[in-house]
C-alpha cells in the first residue's frame, strides 16, 4: 500500500464556505448537540475578540476556532470526520446575520450557505453543509433557505428532536442577540467571521487515515467510536429508499443499550462469528469476521435483523436480569442477578449463543444458565488461570455452534469428576485465605440465599465477611480457650467460622467475647441481622469447634447439592 497524502492548511471561513468544499455529515456521526451555553459562548467570544467594531478589523488579530478532519480527494465533496459542531453553529451564525441586515447586504452572506448552480463548471445548486439525513431538511428549510428562520419561533419544541430543538433554540437565541447590537456592529461581526476568522482543515483521502487523526487531535468529548464507523459503512450498504428503516432498527438497539453497552455487543457479535481469538481492534475484526469488504456471508439488511436488533435485545435482557412476561422468568431473572455478580463476564458470548438459538424455548434457556452458572462459579473456584477460563468457555462457544448436546458428560459446560472433587474441597476448605475476598463474599451471599429458600435479597451499599472465631484472639482470651491449639488454624478461615455484615469490619470488635459480639456487633438496633446466614450465628448460644464443624458440613453440603457437586468420596449430592 502506497503511502497515504495528507493535506493540512489554514483556511478563513470565506474558504471553508466556498466552492472549495461540499461539506456532508455522514450517517454515523452523533446529533447535533450544541446547546445555547456553547453557541452562545462562540458568539461572545467572537465579539470580545473584535470589540464590538469598535477596532479597525484590518488590525484585529486572526481569530482560531479550531480544526476540522475530513475525508476528501481532489473534488470538494467532504465528509466530516471531525467538526461537524463548529460548521454547523458557524452557518447558524452566518444565516442569523443574514437575516437581522438589510436585503442588500443580507444577499452577500448567502453565498456562504448557498452554491448556485454554474452551468459553464458543471455544478448543481448545493447547499454548503449538509446534516445526517434526519436533519438535513430541517436544517435546510428553517437555516439555510432564505427566510427560513421566520417561521422557526412557531414551532412547537417538543414536536422537534433533540437536535432539531438545539438547531432552534441557537438561531433564536443568535436573533435575539444581535438585536442588541447596531447595523453597523452586525455587519462588522459578519466581516470579522468570514475574514478574520480561521480554521486548521486536515483532509485525506482515506477513511481510517482520517479517523486515526481524528483520535490523535480530539481530546474532549466523547470519541467517534468504532460502533459510528460501523454504522456509516453499514447503513452505507443498503438501498436508499431502505436506509432510514435500518438506521431506525440500528439506533433502537443504541439506545436500548447505552453507548458501552452497545459496542460489546458488536465485539461479542464478532466474537461469536468466528472461533479465532480477538486480536486487533473492533472495526478490523468486525471487518474481516462478520461483515468483510469481499466474500461477505449476509447482507447489511440481514445483519441487523438477525444479529443486531435479536442479540440487543437478549443482551439487554441479560444485563438487566428482566425477562418478565415470559416462561420461567422469575428463574431465569435470579440465574441472571448471580452470574452478573461474578467478577468477570466470560460467560456472557456462550450465554448470548445459547439464548439466540433458542429464544422460544426458554425451558432449554433456564437449563443452560444453571449449568452455566454451576461451570462459572466452579472455575473461580478452582482458581483456574484466565487464558484456561477463556479457552473453556471457547470451546462451549464452539460447541454451541456446531448444535452439539452440551449436557452430556463430555461437554464443555459440564464438570469432570476431577473438577467436582476439588471445587468440592476448595468449598470445605480455608475459603477466606484460599480464594480472593469478592468471591467469599459471593458465596456467602449464595449460601444466605439457599439458606432463605431464596426471599433473601440485598442491596447494601457495603457488605463485608467476618470471623466469628477472630483470626487474631488475644493469648488469655475466651477464644484461646475454647479452641486451643491448632483448633484455631482449622477453622478460622473455614465457611463455618464465617458471617456477612452490612457495614464495614469494626477492628476493635474483632476480638469481643461470642456473647458481646453477637449482641453489638453481629446485630442491628434490633438485635436481628438482616443475614440469615448471620442470624443463624446469633441464634447459637455458644461457639465450639464443635458447632462449627456442624455448621461446616451443613453450609458445604448446601452448596453441594445446589451445583450438584461430587465431595471427596465421589458420592453424588443429588440437587436441590
Amino acid at each position: 500500500m502506497g503511502r497515504v497524502s495528507i493535506d493540512t492548511r489554514q483556511c478563513e471561513i470565506k474558504k471553508i464556505f466556498s466552492d472549495e468544499f461540499v461539506f456532508t455529515i455522514p450517517l454515523y456521526q452523533r446529533p447535533y448537540s450544541w446547546t445555547t451555553e456553547e453557541a452562545g459562548m462562540l458568539l461572545e467570544d467572537l465579539l470580545d475578540a473584535m470589540d464590538e467594531g469598535k477596532q479597525d478589523l484590518e488590525e484585529a488579530p486572526p481569530y482560531f476556532l479550531g480544526s476540522i478532519v475530513l475525508t476528501k480527494g481532489d473534488k470538494p465533496d467532504a465528509e466530516v470526520i471531525d467538526g461537524q459542531q463548529r460548521l454547523t453553529t458557524i452557518t447558524i451564525l452566518l444565516a442569523a446575520l443574514r437575516a437581522s441586515i438589510r436585503a442588500e447586504k443580507a444577499g452577500d452572506l448567502e453565498l456562504f450557505l448557498y452554491e448556485k448552480a454554474n452551468a459553464f463548471a458543471g455544478t448543481p445548486s448545493r447547499y454548503r453543509l449538509t446534516l445526517r439525513k434526519r436533519d438535513a431538511d430541517f436544517f435546510q428549510t428553517y437555516i439555510q433557505a432564505e427566510h427560513g428562520m421566520r417561521d422557526l419561533i412557531a414551532l412547537p419544541p417538543m414536536a422537534l428532536s433533540e437536535s432539531q430543538r438545539n438547531i432552534r433554540d441557537n438561531a433564536l437565541a443568535y436573533i435575539q442577540r444581535l438585536q442588541h447590537l447596531s447595523e453597523g456592529e452586525r455587519i462588522n461581526l459578519g466581516k470579522f467571521l468570514v475574514n478574520n476568522c480561521f480554521v486548521v482543515v486536515v483532509s485525506t483521502a482515506d477513511f481510517d487515515t482520517a479517523y486515526r487523526i481524528f483520535s490523535v487531535l480530539n481530546d474532549r468529548g466523547r470519541n467517534l467510536s468504532y460502533a459510528d464507523i460501523l454504522k456509516a459503512q453499514i447503513i452505507g450498504d443498503i438501498p436508499i429508499e431502505e436506509q432510514e428503516e435500518y438506521t431506525n432498527k440500528w439506533e433502537e438497539i443504541e439506545v436500548l443499550l447505552g453507548n458501552e453497552n452497545f459496542q460489546n455487543l458488536l465485539l461479542l457479535i464478532r466474537i461469536l462469528s468466528a472461533s479465532t481469538r480477538v486480536r486487533k481492534n473492533l472495526l478490523e475484526e468486525f471487518q474481516t469476521y462478520v461483515y468483510p469488504t469481499t466474500q461477505r456471508r449476509m447482507t447489511a439488511q440481514q445483519l441487523i435483523d438477525h444479529l443486531l436488533h435479536p442479540y440487543g435485545y437478549i443482551l439487554h435482557t441479560m444485563n438487566t436480569a428482566d425477562c418478565k412476561g415470559v416462561p420461567h422468568a422469575p428463574e431465569i431473572e435470579e440465574l441472571l442477578r448471580w452470574l452478573n455478580r461474578l467478577p468477570h463476564k466470560e460467560w456472557v458470548p456462550a450465554a448470548l449463543q445459547y439464548w439466540g438459538r433458542n429464544k422460544n424455548k426458554l425451558d432449554q434457556v433456564l437449563h443452560f444458565l444453571k449449568d452455566l452458572d454451576r461451570l462459572s462459579v466452579g472455575l473461580l473456584l478452582l482458581n483456574m488461570s484466565y487464558n484456561k477460563r477463556s479457552e473453556r468457555y471457547r470451546q462451549l462457544q464452539q460447541a454451541i455452534k456446531q448444535g452439539m448436546n452440551v449436557y452430556t458428560s463430555v461437554s464443555p459446560l459440564q464438570l469432570t469428576d476431577e473438577e467436582q472433587h476439588d471445587i468440592y474441597k476448595a468449598l470445605n476448605g480455608n475459603v477466606y485465605v484460599n480464594i480472593n475476598s469478592s468471591l467469599c463474599k459471593y458465596i456467602l451471599l449464595r449460601l444466605d440465599t439457599l439458606i432463605s429458600d431464596g426471599s433473601a435479597s440485598y442491596d447494601f451499599p457495603t457488605i463485608s465477611v467476618e470471623h466469628v472465631l477472630p483470626q487474631k484472639p488475644a493469648p488469655n482470651s475466651e477464644w484461646t480457650r475454647v479452641f486451643p491449639g491448632d483448633l484455631q488454624n482449622r477453622w478460622v478461615h473455614r465457611l463455618g467460622n464465617l458471617v456477612l455484615l452490612s457495614r464495614q469490619k469494626n477492628r476493635d470488635a474483632n476480638n469481643y467475647d461470642f456473647a458481646r459480639k453477637k449482641e453489638i456487633y453481629f446485630s442491628n438496633r434490633l438485635g436481628v441481622s438482616p443475614f440469615v446466614v448471620t442470624s443463624q450465628v446469633i441464634n447459637t448460644r455458644e461457639w465450639t469447634p464443635e458447632i462449627v464443624q456442624r455448621r461446616q458440613q451443613d453450609l458445604v453440603s448446601r452448596l453441594a447439592s445446589h451445583w450438584n457437586l461430587k465431595g471427596p468420596s465421589l458420592h453424588v449430592i443429588k440437587g436441590a
